[in-house]
């Protein structure tokens, strides 16, 4: 047997193990799941995720668009009200 040959094996043995072991530690009894329900959990996972980044963003320019200032002009301004004193008539 060639040096060559046993560090081969000793590294593709040590990534099996490895890789065993994580997949122990994250998926437990259900390894046999794993493969198809990975790339499903992290597609939903992104499309969650992207749709409450868009929710906020509405959500931001709406609050922003209420409380913000709008100038003095425009449709939406109504001037302030004076008040009317017994001399200025």
């Amino acid at each position: 047997m060639a040096a060559g040959d046993y560090d081969s094996q000793l590294l593709e043995s040590v990534s099996v193990r490895r890789r065993r072991l994580r997949d122990a530690l994250l998926y437990g009894p259900q390894r046999g799941r794993r493969t198809s329900d990975e790339g499903l959990g992290k597609a939903f996972g992104g499309i969650a995720l992207t749709a409450v980044l868009c929710a906020g963003c509405v959500g931001w320019s709406f609050v922003s668009e209420k409380l913000g200032d709008k100038g003095t002009s425009g449709p939406g301004f109504r001037p302030a009200p004076t008040a009317v004193t017994e001399s200025g008539r």
